[in-house]
């Protein structure tokens, strides 16, 4: 896959893939991906930027399946923002349960306060499974830099360069867990954008796949 060029809106060059990396997203299309349950607009591609607006989303998935890989991006919220990381996700099924979900949310604001959310629903969760450490999230407005691992069966997340989960998958014992999360037992599948009907934005996607 080819590396576009890119000038973003602050004038600034698109950063280049490190060694080994390849980018997800050419900054100015939505070459490569696919959408499911549009809401509104969908996703847009702006300046550079992946924007997943407040009246639209639902699911973007890359064409591709991938098994074992390094997921690298950086996102921006606003408060209250809700959406997340679909990682090994299939095609037309609920990617929290069917596939694995990594937590993309402000939990600062009044609607998602930590008061209201359990430990595994927190920022960089695999979603309703494993809780992350928290503390790392910058304000809303401000990018984030972060990291998925998936190497078989071991998961991790890092936020702003603090790994914030390191979980195998294989430590999840619970029947009604592995009941209700058949995901976790897939071995490959799509990197999805999960649209929550709140505003978020991305760029610098980019991956890694591993053997």
């Amino acid at each position: 896959m080819r590396w576009f060029s890119l000038v973003l809106a602050s004038g600034l060059a698109a950063q280049a893939p490190p060694e080994g990396f390849v980018p997800l997203f050419d900054g100015k299309s939505l070459a490569g991906w696919v959408i499911e349950n549009k809401k509104g607009p969908g996703f847009l591609a702006r300046d550079g930027v992946l924007v997943c607006p407040a009246d639209g989303g639902q699911k973007l998935l890359t064409e591709r399946e991938y098994a074992n890989f390094i997921l690298r991006f950086e996102f921006k919220l606003e408060p209250d923002s809700n959406n997340g990381i679909g990682i090994r996700a299939p095609r037309n099924a609920h990617t929290s349960t069917q596939g694995i979900e990594i937590q993309i949310l402000d939990q600062s604001g009044p609607k998602y306060g930590p008061r209201k959310l359990r430990p595994e629903q927190y920022h960089g969760a695999i979603y309703d499974v494993i809780p992350p450490r928290t503390g790392f999230l910058k304000k809303p407005g401000e990018w984030n830099e972060q990291e998925i691992t998936a190497n078989g069966r071991r998961i991790t997340v890092r936020l702003n360069n603090v790994i914030i989960v390191d979980a195998d998958l294989d430590a999840v014992r619970e029947p009604e867990v592995l009941k209700k999360h058949p995901g976790l037992a897939r071995r490959s599948g799509h990197i999805a954008i999960l649209g929550h009907g709140s505003h978020a934005e991305f760029r610098n996607l980019r991956i890694k796949e591993l053997p």
